[in-house]
């Protein structure tokens, strides 16, 4: 590269191993000024952001975090395209600024010999000097920079300290020619073992340790938080809080947004005629929105402790801990957070997955993610327990309704335990990933980075995911709706009769009635023969088709085929009566004990939700992916239900 630019902008970018303070750099130096999107093709983000210095413009590229441009994940091949200008839309970068973290030097020297290697202008950013100085170590920058050859600046993005220097090293380093040091000048077939010679001699000669044990009090907490044991102790205790955060202390936001929507759309209603319009809008927009945005409470506490235990140093040890456990069904260590995160909701579950840099560990954990029981089949659940074994006992003592609950979750848990170990065997097959993971030193969050990383990724569920479900939302609410004849005709005689005098029962009765005659009460209708072997009839299969919007619309659809409101839960004592009392038109019931197992055992399995649908179509790039999970899932939940509705029968449980 000839010559300095100075006619034009000028493109930076930001390199660096995972953990060693390049997202807290890369804030610091764009500040706001910065946009979120993915490269071309792929699901690797691509942030992009301002820098004013010198009243220079400085187009600044975050590469993802990586140990090394050996191009063996996709992150490092992205990261290698950019760097040579390969990327599309996207040119070579005037310099490379090189995130190195002091406290482990030589491990993240060696990214910086291969970007050195590249022939790009280097300068490099010496971070966690603080706790490097803190522990007496000492280190002589200028000779570090002598034998790398490139510019060396300690900076610490908290204080401000040393930023200055390295805009300036920035600008005068951009487009000049690089000399690569005479010790990386070696062949191809030794290059990783000399290049680590290179390193470990500048190591030598440039830093001078504090002779007591500096990692003392470090290696005392790791003594505990990595223990086959007592880490797992801390772990489970720390898991406990935050999905108690995600299940009670996003309770009340979230039902402030769910009654905000519900007012939103009752305002919608009182200011626009009645008729289709005010349907749509209210029932079809407004709905679907809103059925997006009441996630966000539980997306916001997830990625803030996600945030924080990264940030902190934690989140290293407890992925260690897990990696055996969870290599043994053929899932990545970090895999555990994802999982688990699935119980409060799949779609924050699913966007954790980010964590995992392994694209094929990443997709055998986003399939299986939405097999944890999430919050939104609890009302499923409640209502056919509540239906059916509400009162009953086992061994005298123990709540049948527990037993049943219990066992709902751990069949998911199994479900998706051999999911994921055949998954990881065949299509998903790979090399077990070396869990390449150096423990960073403990310290406290930068809140700026946790805040910003938040509501970051709150921005891009909501930018991403919002324009899918809105779509499926009015397509849903358009089969429920159409054909809509210009006047209800009376109820038939299977709806159940009301009083003259009740309006409000009669309009339910109505509603019942068009829902029976709508697009989604022909589907009901037309998909009968094929759920009949599950125990299931048309109106079950309304209920079903509906519940693709939400699992817990199941409840609501129920309630207005069985004429009892819309507005009744799943602990109404009318529709669990309705439930009970539903009988086919040869007088037999509709539902019995069996059946309630067999839907809970379906809804354990089926990909019964359109917004994680949404979130993984965006998480994995494709379409391909997205229907095999729904497919594999709804085949899944129709086998395991046809064998525990003809399996009882069988029994004698029929």
């Amino acid at each position: 590269m000839d010559g300095k630019p100075t006619d034009r902008e000028l493109m930076i970018a930001l390199a660096g191993n995972p953990n060693a303070g390049k997202t807290t750099l890369f804030n610091t130096l764009t500040g706001l000024k910065q946009k979120v999107a993915n490269y071309p093709g792929v699901t690797v983000e691509r942030k992009v952001g301002r820098w004013a210095f010198g009243g220079t413009g400085v187009r600044l590229i975050d590469l993802p975090g990586l140990y090394s441009l050996d191009a063996s994940s996709i992150d490092e091949e992205i990261a290698l395209e950019v760097l040579t200008g390969k990327i599309e839309g996207s040119e070579r970068p005037d310099a490379v600024v090189a995130v190195v973290d002091a406290t482990n030097l030589e491990r993240n020297l060696y990214l910086v010999t291969q970007l050195i290697e590249l022939e790009l202008p280097v300068v490099v950013a010496l971070t966690m000097m603080d706790v490097f100085e803190k522990e007496e170590h000492t280190i002589d920058i200028k000779k570090l920079s002598d034998m790398l050859g490139v510019p060396v600046v300690a900076v610490q993005s908290a204080t401000g300290r040393g930023i200055e220097e390295l805009g300036e090293a920035v600008l005068s380093s951009a487009g000049s020619s690089v000399e690569v040091p005479e010790g990386l000048r070696i062949a191809d077939g030794n290059k990783i073992f000399n290049r680590y010679k290179f390193v470990s001699n500048i190591v030598q000669e440039t830093v001078r340790h504090n002779d007591r044990r500096a990692h003392q009090i470090a290696d005392r907490i790791d003594s505990v938080l990595t223990h086959k044991f007592w880490g797992i102790v801390v772990l489970l205790g720390i898991l406990l809080l935050i999905f108690h955060a995600i299940f009670s202390w996003a309770a009340i936001p979230t039902d402030l947004l769910d009654e905000g929507f519900g007012s939103l759309a009752d305002a919608a209603r009182s200011v626009m005629p009645e008729g289709m319009i005010a349907d749509l809008v209210a029932d079809g927009i407004i709905a679907g929105v809103g059925g997006v945005l009441v996630f966000l409470p539980q997306i916001l506490l997830l990625f803030f402790f996600i945030a924080i235990l990264e940030d902190s140093g934690y989140m290293a040890r407890a992925a260690f801990l897990l990696d055996k456990l969870m290599g043994r069904i053929g899932l990545h260590g970090k895999a555990f957070l994802p999982m688990l995160s699935s119980f409060a909701c799949a779609i924050p579950g699913i966007m954790a997955t980010r964590t995992i840099e392994d694209r094929r560990d990443r997709l055998a954990t986003i399939m299986v993610a939405p097999f944890m029981s999430c919050s939104a089949r609890l009302p499923v659940y409640t209502l056919m327990i509540g239906a059916f074994f509400a009162g009953q006992t086992v061994l005298g003592f123990v709540s049948l309704g527990a037993v049943i609950m219990l066992a709902m979750y751990l069949l998911g848990i199994i479900a998706a335990v051999v999911v994921a170990f055949v998954l990881k065997r065949t299509i998903l097959r790979s090399a077990p990933s070396p869990f390449v993971m150096e423990m960073p030193p403990y310290r406290m969050p930068a809140i700026r980075t946790v805040l910003q990383s938040m509501f970051e990724r709150a921005w891009l569920f909501v930018k991403r995911a919002g324009t899918v479900i809105l779509a499926i939302s009015i397509v849903l609410w358009a089969l429920t709706y159409f054909p809509r004849p210009a006047e209800v005709a009376e109820p038939t005689t299977e709806i159940t009769q009301v009083s003259e005098g009740d309006a409000e029962s009669a309009e339910t009765a109505a509603e019942s009635e068009h829902l029976q005659n709508s697009y989604a009460g022909m589907l009901g209708h037309a998909i009968e023969p094929a759920i009949q072997p599950l125990g299931f009839d048309w109106k079950i299969g309304v209920a079903l088709i509906a519940s693709f919007a939400a699992r817990e619309v199941l409840v609501s659809t129920l309630s207005i085929i069985y004429n009892v409101g819309d507005d009744a839960d799943e602990e109404s004592p009318s529709l669990i009566s309705a439930i009970r009392e539903a009988k086919r038109p040869d007088g037999t019931l509709v539902w019995t004990p069996l059946t309630a197992v067999t839907v809970m055992v379906f809804f354990v399995l089926a990909m019964q939700c359109m917004s994680t649908v949404a979130v993984v179509r965006r998480e994995t790039n494709s379409w391909a992916w997205t229907l095999f999970m729904v497919g594999y899932m709804t085949v899944l939940a129709y086998a395991a239900a046809f064998v525990t509705y003809q399996g009882g029968k069988l029994l004698g449980f029929g």
